[in-house]
């Protein structure tokens, strides 16, 4: 049965376990706060809200240029020749090339909006809860550049007159795992998106995800994997209705 992790705080997120590269935890806070405030094109982290929202004070976010394939490239040469390592042999020939088109299906998501996904809703009279589960992603932690993966969680309260399709789900876990991450922030962020724009009575979002920058490098533990929550609305406070759903949500295929 799932037990609730102890809150570190009166935040509506939390995490458990612990990854090697970073120490911050979800927090919940406004839109704005969970930024890339160094990246000069990115207005908010749910991108064109205002104009899809008349009377609401959302930035609208700004694409970002087109991927610098050729700057990739550079960059990778570099990195080759600073490890010791000759970029003119063969099988090194063609990395700078192949990394570069890689990060650019990798970081595809900067150049996304939830948005347009979550923007196809159906009109349906319930507000029973819906719950999606074992959407598999995969993403790269900012720190290190590294890969981290694994499973994320949904679950919603629709409003009594509107569910939004199943694959935009997906589709939307997807858009904000394709950018630089870090867990926590990628749970707020499908939460957050999932309030805004289909505008539930309560969203629910576990992440269960493994990462590489703890496995393959520094402390290198096996085995370990670490668990992120994030709760908005009628799900927001500690009910048993919520811990059902919470159960639901984690109960492994037989």
């Amino acid at each position: 049965m799932f037990r609730e992790p102890t809150p570190f705080s009166s935040s509506s997120s939390s995490s458990t376990a612990a990854c090697g590269c970073h120490a911050e935890t979800g927090n919940g806070v406004a839109l704005a706060a969970n930024l890339h405030v160094d990246s000069p094109f990115v207005a908010s982290t749910l991108s064109g809200a205002s104009h899809r929202h008349p009377g609401r004070t959302e930035p609208v976010a700004k694409t970002p240029p087109p991927v610098d394939l050729p700057r990739i490239e550079r960059a990778v040469r570099e990195i080759l020749l600073a490890i010791g390592e000759d970029p003119h042999r063969d099988g090194l020939k063609e990395t700078p090339r192949r990394v570069a088109k890689a990060y650019s299906q990798i970081f595809s998501g900067l150049r996304e909006d939830a948005a347009t996904h979550l923007a196809r809703v159906f009109q349906e009279q319930t507000d029973d809860t819906i719950i999606c589960r074992d959407i598999e992603f995969y993403t790269v932690c900012e720190h290190h550049l590294l890969p981290f993966f694994g499973k994320v969680h949904i679950a919603y309260k629709p409003d009594g007159r509107q569910v939004v399709g199943l694959s935009k789900l997906a589709r939307t876990v997807e858009v904000f795992a394709r950018r630089p991450q870090v867990q926590e922030r990628l749970t707020n962020q499908i939460a957050d998106a999932l309030m805004q724009f289909v505008t539930p009575q309560g969203v629910a979002v576990i992440i269960e995800a493994e990462h590489l920058c703890m496995k393959m490098r520094g402390v290198g533990k096996q085995g370990s994997d670490m668990v992120t929550t994030a709760y908005r609305g009628c799900f927001k406070d500690a009910t048993p209705a919520r811990t059902d759903v919470l159960n639901m949500m984690l109960r492994k295929q037989r």
